[in-house]
């Protein structure tokens, strides 16, 4: 007997928005179907209502709630997916009223999340992100208890642990934070490594789906997953990255931002958008052919300033600028740059500008050694970059990037 394996059927998903005037509604709007289309969920109709506030009861008014109740009927719909964060109450008349399964947008975010995170740091975080969602909505058992277990917004801790007492959740909850620690403990130790070594760090930021990872597959042949999907890639990824100058950095990959990301999502992932705060470099990517490309990047400006990076260099990079006509695309400079990933158009202006806002600690120089120091150019070769080296009458003559403590000991020997 042959087995035969059957795709899962897509849930046919309503997406439901209430435009108070705080925030671009239809933006959202049109960012929540494709965060729907990449949870897996197939995303059917929107219903945009107008209102002063959200109803407290009903999140929607009482005719558009019946609006909605007969969608759900009239288009088979499966899920109920709102743009804002819903109450226990809101979900629970929701579901009562449509007889349909109803989730938010921070369950949305937070199933995602679940879907992508590989490593153990990425599945612990969202594990704790989920829990402390999920706690204060613990308020009894029915159908909010009954949708977990299968199909989107239901990833994640699972039924056994959410019908538990809210003490042993607590307890989970702090296991989780101290198994953190130790991951957080690690990454210190590799950053301290890194910066003992003199590593150059460049992080990759921006928007989910800016084309981040299809750069550093580009630029380092990482084989990051990379897909037309928001939040393809969760956990970071490093991979050395020789200049044409002749420096070695270390790329590091960070996951991608939406706006109004839950608090929670951003506490939990601090450590790994931590990378971009120690990082020396940033460059910050964003999708130069959506017409969203000024908000995606404030998104990210703003969460960089919420970090501390102040004082790092921040290299703006423009991508997907191939889907642009000549006259769109702007001028290059060290902090602006255009590129196309996919293609790998404009990465040479890229690289250069990197090379340009290289930290002061690292120089590149041209030295005649007497044969006396025949051993420096092998050190060179093993703490830093060497370029060049000739043997001539006056001595070696070397072309090298070092670093500020070998720069010191060589200072005499410069010549360039």
């Amino acid at each position: 007997m042959t087995l035969i394996e059957t795709k899962e059927k897509a849930d046919r998903a309503l997406l439901v928005s209430v435009d108070t005037g705080k925030f671009d509604a239809q933006s959202s709007l049109d960012e929540l179907w494709d965060l729907a289309e990449s949870a897996g969920a197939e995303p059917v109709l929107t219903v945009l209502q107008k209102l002063d506030r959200v109803e407290s009861a009903t999140y929607v008014g009482s005719g558009k709630l019946i609006e909605i109740k007969e969608i759900c009927t009239s288009y088979e719909i499966d899920l109920i997916i709102c743009d804002s964060e819903l109450t226990p109450t809101q979900i629970k008349t929701l579901e009562r009223e449509c007889d349909v399964r109803t989730i938010d947008r921070t369950t949305l975010i937070l199933d995602i999340f679940a879907q992508r995170a590989k490593s153990r740091e990425g599945k612990l975080q969202v594990e704790l992100a989920q829990l402390k969602y999920l706690l204060p909505r613990l308020t009894g058992k029915g159908i909010e208890m009954s949708r977990l277990g299968g199909g989107i917004g239901t990833r994640g801790p699972g039924e056994t642990k959410l019908e538990t007492d809210r003490r042993h959740i607590h307890r989970r909850m702090e296991t989780l934070k101290a198994q953190l620690k130790e991951v957080e403990s690690h990454r210190q130790r590799l950053r301290d490594r890194r910066e003992k070594d003199g590593v150059i760090t460049v992080a990759i930021v921006g928007y989910t789906n800016a084309g981040k990872s299809t750069l550093m597959n580009y630029l380092t042949d990482a084989g990051v997953l990379a897909q037309d999907k928001l939040f393809a890639t969760l956990d970071p990824t490093s991979r050395a990255l020789k200049l044409p100058g002749g420096v070695t950095v270390m790329l590091i990959d960070t996951v991608g931002l939406v706006r109004r990301l839950p608090h929670g999502l951003v506490e939990a992932f601090k450590s790994t958008l931590e990378e971009a705060a120690f990082s020396d470099i940033i460059l910050n990517v964003c999708d130069a052919s959506s017409d969203e490309a000024a908000v995606h990047m404030k998104v990210t400006v703003d969460l960089l300033s919420e970090l501390g990076c102040g004082d790092t260099p921040i290299i703006n990079v423009y991508n997907k600028c191939d889907k642009l006509s000549p006259l769109e695309i702007g001028t290059d400079d060290d902090k602006n740059v255009h590129i196309s990933a996919k293609k790998g158009e404009g990465v040479e202006a890229l690289l250069s500008a990197v090379e340009n806002n290289l930290p002061v600690r690292i120089k590149r120089v041209k030295l005649m050694l007497p044969f006396s120091m025949a051993g420096v150019p092998n050190e060179i070769r093993e703490k830093a970059d060497l370029i060049s080296e000739n043997y001539t009458a006056e001595g070696i003559e070397i072309e090298a990037v070092i670093d500020e403590e070998m720069y010191r000991k060589l200072r005499e020997y410069v010549i360039e």
